[in-house]
């Protein structure tokens, strides 16, 4: 048995960061792919020779369903015609969605009648992330814990989407009207074949995947390759590329081991960040004492369409290089930053929606981190938070990513392929709030590879 020729996965990513994530699965395991910010021209696609995974990134998950009808058609029709045999719609892996903001529903009911097939595969889980599913219930890992979704101490606070719902078919259901069902770890031990066809027959649209254990995901994976008839549109994380590579090297059709070189360090760096989580103040917190100058920006005055804080911002950047100290500029140092609260006050005295607001505070950090990668020539720099990365990385004017180093999953350092010149070069890495070491900053310094 051999695996076809062309794309293997073709995949629309509803945020940057988590689209990226799944470009690293298959770079790192030997299978070339790439990521564009957009459907790629015909020129653009030709530089990138023998793709098995081809990839758009968007900012799907801040956005409204209206938003959602217009935008996705397209991208997922280009997806559909590469051939990939699996078409991916890639979500958060702590289901940050709801029927408002980033609805995984709707994107099921977008995508199933472009794309086809007998079944659409929902997978969140991601052992090798610390994401874990039983009985349909989805877990995540937090420090030294593992908690049910709707008690994660960081994702029942999220700012946009609080996990209320651990039990992913009736999260998604609520956005939806297709009808759910379920593989369980029980499924798995006995005959999980048997299982999909059931939930086939009696109706099941959008069926669940659970998945506790590496095996169980390889598992998944294989049930998802052998049943995924001419072509497949499958909704979820990460977990789902991990699933089918850990299938493909069961049946010894890739190679065994991932790639984990670094690309080595660098003199300076820069970094911005949006996301307002926990593990990111300590990310923050670290680099504060290892050589990085934390720089806050007036996030409520970008709101209200102020230019002066980005100056400011960029002005306290050029000092802190001119210390030998590489600036980090962010919107808020943690859920509990008094900064949230006069953000969200200058955005109600604006009258602009959170999704505006939250594009503006990106758009503001892209600009910052435009400027001063203009200015210094300075190659390498990180973007913190998933929403952030999108909007930020199109002030950049990039047109697409490769995957350089990996670090931890779903954060690796990435190339940058822009038709500016002034951008040549660059290595950015896209980070969600969620993600990353203590260390995280200094590790993308340094240039990646396996810790």
């Amino acid at each position: 048995m051999t695996l076809p020729d062309g794309p293997l996965v073709a995949w629309y990513g509803d945020d940057f960061t988590g689209s990226a994530a799944v470009m690293e699965v298959l770079e790192f395991a030997g299978l070339k792919s790439a990521l564009f910010l957009d459907i790629p021209t015909p020129a653009q696609l030709a530089r990138f020779k023998g793709l098995r995974g081809i990839g758009i990134a968007s900012t799907a998950r801040t956005h409204r369903p209206e938003w959602m009808e217009e935008h996705l058609p397209a991208p997922l029709e280009f997806l559909r015609d590469t051939g990939a045999p699996v078409v991916h719609y890639k979500i958060c892996s702590t289901l940050d969605s709801s029927p408002e903001v980033g609805s995984a529903g709707k994107a099921i009911d977008i995508g199933t009648p472009i794309i086809g097939g007998a079944w659409v595969p929902c997978l969140l889980a991601a052992p090798i992330m610390r994401r874990y599913q039983a009985f349909g219930n989805l877990f995540a890992g937090a420090g030294q814990g593992v908690y049910r979704l709707d008690r994660h101490p960081v994702m029942s606070r999220h700012p946009v989407t609080p996990m209320e719902e651990a039990d992913v078919a009736l999260h998604i259901s609520k956005q939806t009207h297709r009808a759910f069902g379920l593989i369980t770890i029980e499924d798995l031990a006995c005959d999980p074949k048997q299982a999909l066809m059931r939930a086939i027959d009696t109706g099941s649209e959008v069926i669940s995947l659970d998945a506790m254990t590496d095996a169980e995901l390889t598992q998944v994976g294989g049930l998802i390759w052998e049943n995924r008839g001419e072509q497949l549109f499958a909704v979820g994380s990460q977990g789902i590329e991990y699933a089918l590579v850990g299938h493909w090297r069961a049946e010894s059709l890739i190679p065994s081991e991932d790639r984990t070189t670094g690309v080595g360090p660098a003199d300076r760096m820069l970094a911005v960040s949006g996301s307002v989580s926990a593990v990111t103040k300590e990310q923050i917190d670290w680099a504060g004492t290892h050589g990085f100058a934390p720089i806050a920006l007036d996030a409520a005055s970008v709101v209200m369409g102020s230019e002066a804080a980005e100056d400011q911002a960029v002005r306290s950047a050029h000092v802190a290089l001119s210390k030998g100290l590489d600036p980090l500029i962010y919107s808020a140092r943690g859920p509990d930053d008094p900064a949230i609260t006069a953000t969200h006050e200058a955005r109600e005295r604006a009258g602009v929606s959170k999704e505006v607001a939250n594009a503006r505070i990106g758009a503001a950090l892209g600009r910052c981190l435009s400027r001063l990668i203009r200015e210094t020539g300075i190659r390498r720099a990180v973007i913190s938070g998933g929403d952030t990365s999108g909007h930020a990385s199109r002030e950049l004017g990039l047109y697409a990513f490769t995957a350089l180093a990996p670090t931890i999953p779903a954060a690796a350092l990435l190339a940058a392929h822009t038709e500016d010149p002034a951008l040549a070069g660059l290595q950015l890495a896209l980070k969600g709030g969620q993600m990353g070491s203590a260390d995280y900053f200094g590790w993308i310094k340094r240039g990646g590879g396996a810790a």
